[in-house]
This record gives structure tokens, sequence and C-alpha cells, in this order.
């Protein structure tokens, strides 16, 4: 598998107020009332249908100004060094993040969204709906952030996975 190589092309962008990394939310939850902009490519706008219906949407990028990456992280929750794939750090071997935000409106093929926490222009790759029986996963461990995620909802962003 060493050689192959994986092209994805964005279907739109995200616009926020966030031009820095630094003093943005950290999660969505910290961002709850931030407003946003779901830019879809017109090509797509026949995609969006039905889309309306569902209150929360799952926004799938590419974390597009990190560069390089790091096997071990010191995430923003904790001084411990960590395996990124335990981490939601965007600073990884493949740079694709993911959100859950409330879908406000939906015109034409822009798309209102509420508790945004991605840099403004983030390119944009796929969306899903989402749905809680589907993504609600019922009996969960929450591994070394147990006890620590209360203070994801305060805590900003700095420079250290950029």
């Amino acid at each position: 598998m060493g050689g192959d190589v994986l092209i994805l092309i964005p279907i739109g962008s995200i616009r926020t107020p966030f031009d820095d990394i630094e003093g943005m939310p950290i999660q969505p939850g910290g961002a709850a009332d931030i407003l946003g902009r779901v830019e879809v490519k017109p090509e797509y706008m026949e995609g969006l249908k039905d889309l309306e219906g569902f209150s929360h949407i799952i926004l799938i990028y590419q974390f597009h100004r990190s560069r390089g990456f790091s096997l071990q992280v010191h995430p923003f929750l904790d001084d411990e060094a960590r395996g990124v794939f335990s981490t939601r750090a965007p600073r990884r071997p493949n740079p694709i993040g993911f959100s859950v935000v409330e879908l406000t409106r939906v015109d034409g093929w822009i798309l209102h969204v509420r508790g945004i926490d991605v840099l403004d222009g983030t390119p944009l790759l796929d969306i899903k709906p989402y749905v809680p029986d589907f993504d609600t996963p019922r009996a969960t461990r929450i591994g070394w952030l147990e006890g620590k995620t209360g203070k994801s909802r305060e805590t900003r962003a700095d420079d250290r996975f950029m």
C-alpha cells in the first residue's frame, strides 16, 4: 500500500469568523453560538436536496493550514504526549477533520450553520446528515480524556498544531 495515492476534490468551502487558529474554539461545543456558512460548489447543489429536514449535519473537511504530522502530540486538554490517533489534533498523516454542526437554513448552495469551529476557507470534502440512532454509540469509553472534556468549551486553540 506504500505507493497508493488518494485524491479528494473539495465540494465547497466553509466560511467562519476565524482567520487565525489562536483563540478559536477547539471543539464545536465551545463554538455553540458561532455562525458560519458552508458554500457548496453550484455543481453539487442537486445533492443538497432534502438536507433541510435535518437539524444537524456532519461536515468532513481538510485541515488545510496544518503542515506535516506528528505521531505523538500534546493535546489541548492534557499535558502528556498522546498518540495522534487518540486525539483530535489536526496535524495527522491524513489531515481530515469533521464537525457536527446545527443546520439553521439552506439557501440554494449555501448552508447556514451554528456551532462551527474551523478556520475560514476550510475546504469541504463531504456532508452527511447527523442521525442519532446511527451516529451515537450506546456505551462508550473515552480513554485519557475521562474527566477532562468539561474544559473543552472554554479551551481555545493556539499554534501548536500549525
